[in-house]
């Protein structure tokens, strides 16, 4: 199945260590949301905002792989499923259910999903877009 990662899971080594059957497809792009960090967890996030976008990664993902990504996204209770279409194929994202206040990441988490940024190739200017909502 293909999945749509946005934060920590954009770093391959860690998307290789937790889902090993995981392989980066492409960079995309989903249109209509716009990236977000929040929760006690202060993890990444989407929300639907018009005429913005949220850079990502395309990864082929196994049933085993998406079983372990429900437990650590902490499906269904924190991140529910979000599934959209890309040039015809089903695509599947997690957001969080609880759209709570922006909350700025751990360095620690920022620094994973900074990572991740390169290993994908993702435009920068996204990230630090949704880091300036202070």
């Amino acid at each position: 199945m293909l999945y749509f990662a946005y934060g920590s899971n954009l770093n391959h080594f860690q998307m290789k260590r937790r889902c090993k059957d995981s392989f980066f497809i492409k960079k995309i792009n989903l249109k209509g949301f716009r990236l977000t960090f929040r929760s006690k967890y202060r993890a990444a996030d989407i929300d639907q905002k018009k005429n913005s976008i949220v850079p990502g990664g395309l990864f082929e993902i196994s049933k085993s792989d998406e079983k372990k990504l429900d437990i650590y996204e902490d499906y269904p209770n924190l991140y529910k499923k979000y599934y959209f279409t890309y040039y015809g194929k089903k695509v599947m994202t997690y957001t969080m259910k609880k759209k709570t206040i922006f909350t700025f990441p751990t360095e620690r988490y920022l620094n994973v999903v900074k990572r991740g940024y390169k290993d994908c190739k993702l435009n920068e200017k996204y990230l630090k877009s949704a880091l300036s909502k202070l």
